[in-house]
């Protein structure tokens, strides 16, 4: 298991070696436990847990998901921020970005002194650090040029960085040293997709790279497969997703398809069909192997969530509430496959339930939060609530959205707890 360790990929060879500290400490971890589990933990999580997740009280049934929340990943980092903070009490921790896309964790993180690097005046800030500043890698990861950045410095490194993230960038690594473009299924913005782009370039800097998210997409770029194109208009028409020097024309004659972790696994999966097909209809046999190359790399904990969410909606509900950050990947595929079955709302926290007509939640086409309207909870009649949360979200956030569904039922925390 790694701590804090140098994160190998992405230094250059040569490169002086990275601070090392071990914040996992038995004596420090006992502290860190007490700590998240008073942050996060929730006894009535727990319990439902234990009791196949379903809970009805007076006509009122609330429907957990069998897999939810955080994962190992996301607990590991969260811990090891924690750590860095009890083991550099008097230095200045910072903190690349958010450590998880959950708004409630970066807070406690920002209550405990632990600065966000992100935005406007970064690179200042970064140029400014010294070998006494502790520098915390986000879950994501981070770029390469950053990672320089801080070993140049000398800081102290606590690299959170997921292992399941950093698989992937195992295989564009070996993409970049074949001279075969990887293709990675993610959003451009997204912090882990741009740090797996940079290891995409590969040791010396000229791999490449196209960032593909939809699969109209997907579909443009098998049409230039086959038939050709402007080549401008391509450049146009994906720009900010490609490596520099990127020629479509050269480099999507040799591909191989990875992604971003979180994304839905199914279209991940059909994305590498319709590039598979297309290059078989230049290139056969063993000649296709040699041009096409695909891995699984999504999270095992995203497709965990994705499979009990499918399994939940076989049995009959009413709406289901996904509880997690608005930025989180991940929650978002939740939400999409909800949708397809019943009313979905994706809610922050328990406070987007205004009361029993009112929802607010995040619409994942406008990108905007509204207020919607739900019959579902009104009235006396009998009403089933699914409820599930991305691989970021705590369990304090899902009980209290637990509670405050039998709250708007007539039903209050007192009645739920005896039960």
């Amino acid at each position: 298991m790694r701590s804090n360790a140098a994160e190998k990929s992405g230094e250059k060879a040569g490169a002086k070696p990275r601070r090392r500290v071990n914040v996992r400490t038995p004596e420090v971890m006992e502290r860190v436990k007490a700590e998240v589990e008073e942050h996060y933990r929730s006894l009535v999580v727990e319990k439902l847990r234990e009791h196949e997740g379903v809970l009805s009280i007076q006509g009122t049934t609330v429907r957990l998901a069998q897999q939810f929340g955080f994962c190992y990943g996301v607990e590991r980092a969260i811990d090891l921020a924690y750590a860095a903070r009890k083991v550099f009490e008097e230095s200045n921790i910072y903190l690349i970005g958010e450590i998880i896309h959950n708004p409630e964790v970066n807070r406690q993180l920002e209550e405990m002194g632990i600065r966000r690097l992100d935005g406007e005046g970064m690179e200042d800030v970064l140029e400014n650090l010294g070998e006494s500043d502790v520098v915390i890698v986000p879950a994501f990861g981070a770029q390469t040029s950053i990672m320089e950045t801080l070993r140049e410095r000398g800081c102290v490194i606590v690299d959170t960085t997921c292992g399941d993230v950093m698989s992937v960038w195992k295989r564009v690594k070996a993409n970049a040293r074949e001279a075969r473009t990887s293709i990675i299924h993610g959003k451009a913005s997204h912090e882990e997709t741009r740090a797996t782009a940079s290891r995409a370039l590969g040791e010396d800097g000229n791999g490449h790279y196209l960032i593909l998210l939809t699969l109209e997409e997907v579909d443009y770029v098998c049409e230039y497969i086959c038939r050709g194109g402007d080549r401008e208009e391509f450049l146009k028409e994906f720009e900010g997703c490609y490596s520099e020097g990127f020629d479509p024309d050269k480099h999507l004659l040799n591909i191989g398809v990875a992604n971003q972790t979180t994304m839905l696994k199914s279209e991940t999966e059909e994305i590498q069909r319709r590039l598979q097909r297309t290059l078989a209809s230049r290139y056969s046999g063993a000649e296709l192997s040699n041009h096409f190359r695909s891995f699984d790399t999504i999270c095992g904990a995203t497709q965990e969530r994705q499979d009990a969410l499918f399994e939940m909606l076989k049995q009959p509900m009413d709406l289901l509430l996904v509880v997690g950050g608005y930025n989180s990947s991940n929650t978002g595929h939740l939400v999409e496959i909800g949708q397809e079955e019943l009313p979905s709302f994706f809610i922050r926290d328990a406070q987007c339930l205004k009361s029993l007509s009112e929802i607010v939640h995040f619409d994942l086409c406008d990108r905007t939060e509204k207020t919607a309207y739900s019959e579902k909870l009104l009235g006396e009649g009998p009403v089933t609530v699914g409820i599930t949360a991305g691989a970021s979200c705590p369990n304090n956030l899902i009980e209290e959205t637990i509670l405050r569904v039998f709250e708007l039922r007539g039903i209050s925390a007192q009645e739920v707890l005896a039960v």
